[in-house]
């Protein structure tokens, strides 16, 4: 068990469900923790974003606390290359990752993460829920022993993801798209994010007692399809109340290669039945509103289990000690340009929520008898609160290494050479602290800075791309595996336009003309 800085009685402690460990009178020491909050699919719909539907009162509440970058996107569209390039600070060319069959470590470079680097550096480094995607992507482990002090927590019930657990009208359990249900009624009485925030609570009452500085991820997995959340969560979103998407029809100059058939929620037993043509569809409106309907209640379901997480952090009296981060991996297509999944380089695929809560630096009064984060019942708090500052600057999810080292107190790793596959520690993102406080007006390059990657450039841009095995929509158009990628597709977005192109690769390895 590796726990750098840290006692075999404290890493046993912390695996064991209700362990106490003794308290000593010396105070922290100095420096910020961290609690890394990362969710699956989840696009800016909410409330501190304007969006005047859903009801995300929680996670408003820590936007009102919060820096908000307006304009975040990740690298590429899809869960794995995603969490691997922003976690180790590496763009998708450079982890060699596009789908999810290869372990970085083994076929780019032995890359160093942001919670490893914050390990080696006196952290006590935890992972509970979706943090790393599972699988060949983080060698079965999530990466551990490398980034984690202790063994990284899933849940019990994550493998029921995608059984037959919807119950329809005739009373048969489905794997549906949309299956709001009876929590009482699932494999062990819960869901995954449930079990995820009470294990992310539990680490924060044990590391209360410590005086090590923690960096606890959590992850969670709604509103990932399939949309399954509590059903109570749909009184706050009648049927009634859901529109189509503004631009529900597929343009009709799109290039081809631009769209992915969306074959993930095509399996799913509810739209199987709908006898929906490949490649382009559509789906028909009605059922179209309850997708859109069942994304905002998972989102008002993960809202509530981000509130648990955050009032925790008040009742163990760290709030006030730790920095929070909350962003996703990436975002999700409702029914805009015919499209209903990510697998896109479209600003409603790449485009994600970014907010940072950093005590003493973006943190208003606290509120509530000192309390800094009450919980929030989404079912009757709708308060409209707005972010403590805002940021229009174009952002890419690459940057967060830095950015959380610098927030931390820690050096800032240095910037990567062009090539750098054989480089363990540095980024391709710079910092975006200095973002936190300057104005909205241009930053002009200041003069003589020799390192391009840290000079604050006049016009940020944030880079994403994503692979096809064709230029025409195919089965495997969505997520096809490294061996079948033919082109490569690049975005290129500034605040006021964004850019497309597409390559096609010579080399399974990624070498474009």
């Amino acid at each position: 068990m590796a726990a750098t800085g840290l006692g075999l009685g404290l890493c046993l402690c912390l695996l064991a469900a209700g362990c106490v460990l003794a308290v000593e009178a010396a105070g922290r020491p100095d420096g910020m923790n961290v609690l890394f909050i990362v969710v699956d699919d989840l696009r800016p719909v909410l409330g501190c974003y304007g969006d005047k539907l859903v009801k995300s009162p929680n996670i408003d509440q820590l936007a009102s606390r919060s820096i908000v970058f307006n304009n975040a996107y990740a690298q590429q569209a899809v869960c794995a290359p995603s969490r691997v390039s922003f976690l180790t600070g590496r763009r998708p060319d450079t982890t060699r990752l596009y789908d999810f069959y290869s372990y970085w470590r083994v076929h780019a470079g032995n890359y160093s993460t942001m919670p490893q680097y914050f390990k080696e550096n006196g952290y006590m480094t935890m992972s509970v829920g979706k943090v790393f995607h599972p699988g060949v992507s983080s060698n079965y482990h999530d990466d551990y022993p490398y980034s984690w002090s202790i063994p990284p927590f899933h849940p019990s019930t994550e493998k029921y993801e995608n059984d037959k657990t919807c119950r329809g009208k005739d009373g048969r359990l489905y794997a549906n798209l949309v299956c709001p249900v009876n929590v009482t009624e699932m494999p062990g009485g819960t869901l995954p994010d449930i079990q995820t925030t009470e294990e992310a609570i539990r680490l924060l009452k044990v590391m209360k007692t410590q005086k090590q500085k923690f960096f606890l991820a959590v992850g969670y997995h709604k509103p990932h399809i399939p949309l399954r959340y509590p059903q109570e969560f749909l009184k706050l979103y009648p049927l009634e109340n859901i529109t189509l998407a503004p631009d529900p029809w597929v343009p009709k100059k799109l290039p081809s290669v631009a769209y992915n058939p969306w074959m993930d929620i095509r399996q799913r037993d509810d739209v199987q039945a709908l006898n929906v043509s490949f490649p382009y569809g559509p789906l028909p409106d009605d059922f179209q509103r309850q997708i859109r309907q069942s994304y905002y209640a998972a989102v008002s379901y993960l809202d509530m289990q981000v509130g648990r997480l955050l009032n925790a952090l008040d009742d163990v009296g760290l709030s006030s000690s730790t920095m929070v981060v909350f962003t996703a991996d990436h975002g999700w297509s409702l029914g805009e340009h015919g499209e209903w999944a990510k697998y896109s380089n479209f600003d409603v695929a790449t485009r994600v929520p970014l907010m940072f809560y950093v005590p003493g630096m973006t943190s208003a009064a606290a509120s509530q008898q000192g309390r800094i984060f009450p919980y929030l019942d989404p079912f009757s708090h709708n308060l409209g609160l707005v972010p403590q500052g805002q940021s229009k600057k174009v952002v890419e999810l690459v940057s967060l290494f830095s950015t959380l080292a610098e927030l931390a107190g820690l050096q800032v790793p240095p910037a990567c050479p062009k090539t750098s596959f054989h480089v363990a520690l540095c980024t391709e993102g710079a910092s975006i602290v200095h973002y936190f406080n300057s104005s909205e007006e241009k930053v002009e390059t200041e003069d003589g800075c020799e390192d391009n990657n840290r000079c604050h450039t006049e016009e940020p841009v944030a880079f994403s791309q994503y692979p096809r095995p064709s230029d025409t929509p195919q089965w495997n158009s969505d997520r096809p595996e490294l061996k079948d990628i033919r082109i490569m597709g690049y975005s290129m977005r500034t605040i006021d336009y964004r850019q497309f192109c597409a390559y096609g690769i010579l080399t399974s390895m990624g070498n474009s003309a």
